[in-house]
């Protein structure tokens, strides 16, 4: 196959071609370039989604679009998912973010669809593991929301602690109590802001950043919030911040309902509003697999492992309950 006159292709192979070394490996092929040409060898199927993938790419590159090989292998994904689809709507389907210091696109289908569910919905809940972007994505759209000025404020929230936000064994002030159980969001915040603009931001209040519990008896209009960790959550907190919701203001919940550490005997109030909420127009749920994790690609095969672990022990705890038939 030969590339399209003048296409950059070293932005597009790749650093000592690990863009298409990646495709080989993923996608089980053969690749050899010089120039602008480009030889596949391997499987029918897998040549041809692999010539649509190195094409999509390459117009996407031409176009001005940087690409890491993080997002490669999100394209290759995109390729198994949706074999008839274009990877070029994965990356400039309008829903690209972009901050003072970087831009942020979906990555995966269910990325998407989850930008486009913050897009139109007052209260939208991305459920799935860890790394697929759901607190990321949801930091880049407040930010794009603040700079147009379409709200006032962020404000970031999660449980301060798993089971109960119970700070009083934890040495310190009070802020010296919260905030290992906030650096996550701060960690989002200042990958997105330039720190100096963060600081400023956070001190005139147009963000906040603070554990749940203190987000009771407030009504929070003009606002963009964002609860993450929400699987530790109880009922009775999940509905406290849902009523918070003011005028002019959107929630996003994100959580994973695997990584639940409250006690056995309180319930996550994640898990229940995916029954109570489920019908009610306005909320829209969207569900993450280990297929979107877009960290490091060892995070995916350990969350699919996990998994398979979780499966094998159920049955085997079944198997060891099962009561002998009477002789």
């Amino acid at each position: 196959m030969k590339l399209q006159e003048g296409t950059d292709t070293a932005r597009l192979f790749g650093s000592h071609d690990r863009h298409l070394k990646a495709i080989e490996q993923e996608m089980g092929i053969r690749i050899s370039a010089r120039g602008e040409m480009v030889m596949l060898k391997g499987p029918r199927t897998a040549v041809n989604g692999a010539g649509r993938l190195i094409t999509d790419l390459s117009e996407l590159v031409n176009q001005g679009l940087r690409i890491d090989t993080e997002d490669v292998h999100s394209a290759i994904q995109h390729v198994r998912d949706v074999p008839e689809g274009s990877v070029r709507s994965l990356f400039s389907d309008g829903l690209r973010i972009s901050t003072a210091k970087r831009t942020v696109h979906p990555k995966s289908v269910a990325q998407r669809t989850y930008l486009q569910a913050i897009g139109k919905s007052d209260i939208v809940v991305g459920i799935g593991p860890a790394g697929t972007g759901k607190t990321y994505l949801a930091m880049g759209a407040a930010i794009s929301a603040l700079n147009k000025k379409l709200v006032q404020r962020i404000i970031l929230t999660r449980p301060a602690v798993e089971a109960g936000e119970r700070l009083g064994f934890l040495p310190g002030d009070l802020n010296a109590k919260i905030d290992p159980y906030l650096r996550p969001l701060y960690d989002a915040l200042f990958d997105l802001v330039e720190l100096e603009q963060a600081t400023r931001l956070i001190e005139i209040g147009n963000i906040e950043i603070a554990p749940l519990a203190f987000m009771r008896g407030r009504t929070l209009n003009d606002s963009f919030i964002i609860l993450d960790e929400a699987q530790n959550t109880t009922s009775e907190q999940m509905k406290m911040l849902l009523t918070r919701l003011g005028f002019n203001s959107k929630l996003v919940v994100t959580g994973d309902v695997t990584q639940i550490d409250l006690p056995r005997d309180r319930d996550s109030g994640l898990e229940e509003i995916r029954e109570i909420l489920a019908d009610i127009e306005g909320i829209e749920f969207v569900h993450f697999s280990e297929q979107d994790v877009v960290r490091h690609r060892l995070v995916k095969d350990i969350i699919k492992a996990y998994d398979r672990h979780g499966r094998n022990t159920q049955k085997t705890r079944g198997a060891r309950h099962e009561k002998p038939h009477a002789s």
